[in-house]
């Protein structure tokens, strides 16, 4: 440890120059170990119990449980050698000599006593940390397992923040426990040993002690059992919040468009103060809980001597100062019995937690029979299957599933909302338990899903997905997904850092890197869910073209056998390409077969067809009846418009990437997560002195503190000083008047505890709600730039584990630090009494006590720190894990994952455990010194000639000086421990100054209540950018949406397009010019009063938990008439009737319970509701099939008739009935007139786009 304290004073520490861990400390080591020890105990799955669990952690860490418990045991024995050799120094010094030269020979035992249990200790102490960075990094690793592995059933019933909790919380409180694991059966020994001396004492009256001491310790009982219980409900509280606050966290975008934060902040508020409730309790049971332990060895001491006046036992000065020396020993094991026996209880709900998480079902192992590669010519195979998301209910989510797909065919599967097409999916992955029937799986499989799940990290890295590079083949498949453009965008190509769940990236090139880490991963089996909604026209039939056709050919990749594709798709015209088509509805599969086949026997398909050719009609009546030479281009020239159009693209990219070079900064979205270097501030401390009533209390509590030690010692003292020395000098007071004395002194002191404690808490909660309730505000008032560049994880780990430190911990450290301050300086008081001199040692001895600690401190902060942020990539890849878990296990990437998870774990518990080790290297040094000083007393003692000193007196000094090392020992530990959580205040305080937002509401700027009137949006040379190291994305935008009129933006992706609609509704500011909308410029006008008259139908329908109602309407503005036909209008009316809550049923995480498709109408009901002038659709239509697609088209025109619609598209369809076309290329606007006009001059872009469009859909009718 020497030499890492000793770099870290000259630079700070990084993580590098922490050393590795041990194998046997880390979790790669230790996590074997207990799974081969479960699973022969057979505590695998549901026959997980506690104790099962319990047994196999000690048993993997019982080398250093048994060494630990050896070391106790002598630190114990040792550590009363001291009261019980304090008579015979008192009658020492009184002048009885038993043999020569006595006194060094006491003097050396003393001190040995003390070299003893000093080094006992440390090694004791360290030793057990080691265990509990073991035992928690080993539980991370188990629950971060079981993650993977849940099935959905299970998973429903525990959000993911309930899990991270797990990992965060519990995990870490039952690594806390190693501390406390002797305690129990040292209390006894201490208990046996202390009573052993004082009947050599005082005879029978420890007796008394014995009955005072178990009268204290049963007063904690119901005490304990009130905190538990507290502390349950505290925790309970806790997850329902993370639970909301992740959620809000994540679809924080969409609170900022509708201008709902501040409601859902209300509610965290609402969460927060049932939480408070739970914490004051808890606190104040906790004060109460301190006032009985330290009120204990004056009950004690009172009953013992109490008992001696009546049994007639003769006290003396030697007797009652050891038996003083013996009660203080006594004091700690009573003090910390309820500490241990809280623990104990809390690491039981933790394990309880943990365990019944270990117990909840895993996927059925059995739901898919895998068959080894090329063993038969069939891919998938499902016989008779009946499958159900949720076992209980009677109606199974698909039905009489038969279904045989060979090597090499096309399958796609089609159908209308909710019909069971991606469960489907998910059920030939092995997602859905199997009622009946058999399913068969030949070869490796690959998965799209249907929103992608994209990791942060680079962009190489989520193609690779664990794969080795192959550049040839890593080529290809980014040219096959049309990737590399979009590469050469991006200042750091695919070295760029992707921010969390893919933020920087737009909806299609998420998609497209979804699809890129398919085809490399080189599969058998290709399972699509509808990925090419979210790409553009221009890119999807690229992709289209290419995936099927290549795939077929085997150019991509040079294979020689073809794959096999399963696809689920909206577009219709996607389907003629496929070998086999199955219809779906109500989870049965209705309808099977080739196009032609189908077209001409069934009805539902005729309706998902007939929706289509209703859309691509208008196009025909635009283009000028069928006969028109456009539609008429052959396929090549389809091809060759295409790649000019592409070509052009290119030129544009690479003049642009010149210019990029000259200006680009190293600016990456997500940065790396900010820790203060060097001394926490001394301001830190003051604002969180201060911030309860200004800091009033903290007198009060201070002089409670010295009252409380005055009359200690002045009890002691008394003591000492009215008892004589040996049997034969008569006492100067009577012996009732001294009891009397004694007790009143002793009660005052108790009295001054109580109300030091009750303030001490009152100040500290009032604190830590305060704190709380500030970060919140400001979080929520944070620009979306914020949350774009901040991983959830980071404001969730400051969320849970620094406000579980500001509210349980940091007041009793504060308070501890002040205390046991004030005890030492009390000590050095009595001491300097007896002897001045003592100060000779002593005033060099604290000055090295302080040089050392100023020496470790700067290395300690550091890791300490280090172990801060290095918890926050545990968290966040695995919330990313619980969202992506399908698609990981789709890959059979499993125990790729668990392999990161450990060494994520270790760069934690590295920091963690050196931090234990630096603490150990400095309280070693410190207990040397002050044993030095303590021998140096008593040498001075016994040399000074007889009579010089009160021996009694002497005795007491002594008897305070055998607690110096630890209570010196406790005052720097107290400070250097307070360095390190105060940590967490810091970080809070970070977040309570994050720049915020412009002002919600401008009062002298209010615009009209009936503002937009018109809905005439004109936008002024428009810049925008994201950030001030960031290129210019829009690039100077002028033109004008007339009031009324429907606009469609068309461009490739990562045009600009909804950048635009961002800066129209301020979630980004713009670099220069402006937006006025009816003549109001958008930017003198508060947030709220702008974003709540426009609406916006976001790219990512959205729901929250709760009901439909606060769904629809968290604003809880209208009545629910209005929002029946609302839904009415969305036809969603009859699916609410059916559901039992009706405008009450529930909604779970993400509207989990809900299809793509119903959400995405429920975000059209919002609108409905809300009748703005001005409405935004952003690519609504991209994950919904035609005939919804259709429906929410009506919908708008029937309702929005004399609205203004801005439509960013990516099927043309759903611009060509528009009255104006906005063609965006490149934050420029290329074109920009009525889509008649630009179809008229053949050259323009608009026009070509709509030829490939239209030829790749007849070619598909043909």
């Amino acid at each position: 440890m020497g030499s890492l304290i000793a770099f870290g004073n000259k630079k700070t520490l990084d993580l590098e120059d922490v050393p590795q861990l041990d194998s046997g400390d880390s979790v790669v080591g230790t996590f074997p170990i207990l799974q081969n020890k479960l699973e022969a105990n057979g505590g695998v799955g549901s026959g997980l119990t506690t104790l099962k669990l319990t047994t196999a952690i000690l048993f993997s860490v019982w080398k250093e449980i048994f060494l630990t418990a050896f070391l106790a045991l002598i630190y114990t024995l040792a550590s009363y050698v001291g009261p019980y050799l304090i008579d015979t120094f008192v009658q020492y010094l009184n002048g009885k000599w038993e043999f020569d030269n006595e006194g060094y020979v006491l003097v050396s035992i003393f001190f040995v006593a003390k070299l003893v249990e000093c080094l006992c200790q440390r090694h004791w102490f360290f030793r057990l940390q080691q265990v509990g960075i073991r035992i928690r990094a080993v539980l991370v690793a188990m629950v971060y397992n079981k993650g993977l592995t849940l099935s959905c059933q299970a998973k429903q019933g525990h959000t993911s923040g309930e899990i991270i909790n797990f990992m965060t919380v519990d995990a870490e409180r039952v690594g806390e426990f190693s501390w406390y694991m002797h305690d129990p059966w040292m209390v006894i020994v201490q208990v046996v040993l202390a009573l052993l001396i004082l009947y050599k004492n005082l005879g029978l009256a420890s007796i008394a002690t014995l009955l005072a001491t178990i009268i204290v310790m049963l007063a904690n009982f119901p005490l304990g059992r009130l905190q538990e219980k507290f502390q349950d409900k505290l925790m309970k509280s806790k997850d329902k919040r993370m639970k909301s606050t992740s959620e809000i966290l994540r679809n924080m975008r969409i609170l900022k468009l509708q201008g709902w934060e501040m409601k859902f902040l209300s509610k965290i508020i609402e969460l927060i103060e049932s939480e408070t409730g739970w914490l004051k309790k808890f606190v104040y049971t906790s004060a109460i809980t301190s006032f009985v332990f330290w009120g204990a060895p004056t009950f004690v001491s009172v009953a013992t001597f109490g008992t001696c006046m009546l049994l007639g036992i003769p006290l003396e000065s030697g007797k009652i100062l050891s038996a003083l020396a013996t009660f203080r020993i006594l004091q700690e094991p009573i003090y910390n019995l309820p500490d241990t026996i809280s623990m104990i209880i809390q690491t039981k709900v933790s394990l309880d937690r943990i365990a019944s998480f270990l117990r909840l079902d895993d996927l059925q192992p059995d739901v898919v029979e895998r068959q080894p590669r090329g063993s038969s010519d069939t891919a998938v195979e499902v016989v008779d299957g009946n499958f159900s998301w949720d076992n209980a209910s009677s109606n199974p989510t698909l039905k009489d599933i038969n279904l045989k797909v060979s090597h090499g065919m096309r399958v796609a599967v089609c159908g209308t909302v909710g019909s069971g097409k991606s469960s489907l999916l998910s059920c030939i992955l092995g997602e859905v338990p199997k009622i009946s029937g058999t399913l068969k799986l030949c070869g490796t499989k690959a998965y799209i899903a249907q929103s992608p799940w994209i990791q942060s990290g680079k962009i190489e890295d989520n193609i690779l997905f664990g794969k080795e590079m192959d550049r040839e083949r890593y080529d290809s498949v980014l040219e096959a997904c049309s990737l590399k453009k979009d590469l050469e965008i991006l200042s750091f190509g695919d070295q760029t850092v992707i921010g969390e769940r893919g933020i920087n990236l737009s909806g299609g090139q998420k998609q497209r890197i979804q699809i890129a880490r398919a085809l490399y991963q080189d599969a058998d089996i290709y399972l699509f869910d509808d990925p090419f909604s979210a790409v553009d026209a221009h890119t999807g039939s690229h992709l289209f073209k290419d995936e099927f056709m290549v795939l077929i050919v085997e150019v991509l990749l040079g294979l020689l056998r073809s794959k096999t594709v399963i696809y689920v798709t909206h577009q219709v015209e996607f389907l003629p390409a496929a070998d086999l088509i199955l219809v779906m509805k109500d989870g049965k599969i209705t309808q099977a077969g080739k196009y032609g086949d189908i077209l001409n026997s069934g009805t539902d398909f005729m309706e998902l067809v007939g929706a289509h050719k209703e859309a691509l009609s208008t196009l025909d009546s635009i283009e000028g009846g069928p006969g028109s030479e456009q539609i008429g281009i052959s396929k090549e020239n389809g091809e060759s418009i295409t790649n000019g159009v592409v070509e052009n693209e290119e030129n544009k990219v690479s003049e642009n990437g010149k210019s990029d070079e000259v200006t680009e900064h190293k600016g990456q979205l997500v940065q790396e997560e900010e820790r203060e270097k060097g001394r926490v501030g001394f301001s830190v401390y003051w604002k969180y002195i201060t911030a309860a009533y200004g800091g009033a209390l903290v007198p009060f509590i201070l002089l409670a503190q010295i009252i409380f030690q005055i009359l200690q010692i002045g009890s002691n003292y008394s003591m000492a000083w009215a008892t004589p020395v040996s049997k034969d000098t008569k006492p100067p007071v009577g012996s009732s008047t001294l009891i009397l004395v004694y007790v009143a002194l002793s009660i005052g002191s108790s009295f001054c505890i109580l109300v030091r404690s009750t303030l001490l808490v009152t100040a500290g909660y009032k604190t830590a709600t305060l704190l709380f309730n500030k970060m919140h505000s400001c979080i929520f008032r944070a620009p979306m730039s914020f949350f774009d560049a901040t991983p959830s994880g980071r404001i969730l780990n400051r969320a849970s584990t620094d406000q579980s430190a500001v509210d349980l911990n940091i007041p009793y450290q504060v308070g501890a630090f002040a205390f046991s301050m004030i005890q030492l300086l009390g000590i050095i008081v009595v001491m300097s009494q007896v002897a001045w001199q003592v100060f000779l040692v002593f005033i060099p001895v604290i000055a090295m006590c302080l040089w050392y600690q100023q020496y470790y401190i700067p290395s300690a902060r550091e890791l300490s720190r280090l172990a801060g942020v290095g918890k926050a990539p545990v968290i966040q890849h695995f919330s990313e894990t619980i969202s992506g878990s399908t698609t990981i296990r789709s890959f059979d990437q499993e125990s790729r994952f668990q392999d990161t998870n450990m060494k994520l774990m270790d760069g934690y518990s590295r920091p963690k455990f050196h931090v234990a080790g630096a603490m150990e290297w400095l309280c070693f040094r410190l207990d040397m010194l002050s044993t030095i000083t303590f021998a140096f007393s008593l040498i001075f003692l016994i040399s000074i000639p007889k009579g010089v000193i009160d021996p009694a007196i002497a005795g007491l000094a002594v008897t305070y000086g055998l607690n110096l090392n630890m209570l010196q020992a406790w005052v720097i530990w107290n400070l250097c421990n307070l360095e390190n959580k105060i940590i967490s205040v810091e970080r809070i305080l970070q977040y309570t100054s994050i720049p915020s937002e412009p002002p919600l509401v401008i009062e002298e700027n209010r615009p009209d209540p009936s503002w937009p009137s018109h809905g005439e949006v004109d936008i002024r040379d428009l810049q925008v950018r994201y950030a001030l190291q960031m290129p210019l994305v829009l690039q100077g935008l002028t033109c004008t949406f007339a009031g009324g009129m429907k606009t469609g933006i068309v461009g490739r992706t990562g045009s600009g397009k909804s950048t635009l609609i961002q800066t129209l509704f301020r979630i980004v500011e713009p670099a220069a010019g402006q937006i006025t909308i009816d003549g109001i410029s958008i930017s003198a006008i508060g947030l709220h009063d702008l974003r709540s008259r426009l609406s916006i139908i976001p790219q990512d329908p959205t729901m929250f938990e709760g009901t439909v109602r606060s769904n629809l309407d968290p604003l809880e503005e209208y009545t629910d008439e209005k929002i029946w036909e609302a839904l009415d209008k969305c036809q969603l009316g009859d699916e609410v009737r059916k559901k039992e809550g009706k405008l009450d049923s529930k909604v779970t995480e993400n509207g989990e319970n809900w299809s793509m498709s119903q959400r995405q109408l429920v975000c059209l009901g919002r609108v409905l509701l809300k009748k703005s002038k001005v409405l935004v659709l952003d690519e609504a239509t991209a994950s919904v099939d035609t005939a919804t697609d259709n429906l929410i088209q009506q919908t708008l025109r029937q309702h929005f008739t004399d609205c203004t619609v801005i439509t960013i598209a990516h099927r043309i369809t759903s611009v060509l009935d528009s009255d104006m076309v906005l063609l965006l290329s490149q934050g420029l606007i290329e074109e920009y007139d009525s889509p008649t006009k630009l179809l008229e001059d053949k050259s323009s872009s608009f026009s070509q786009l709509v030829a490939e469009y239209s030829a790749r859909s007849n070619s598909s009718f043909e």
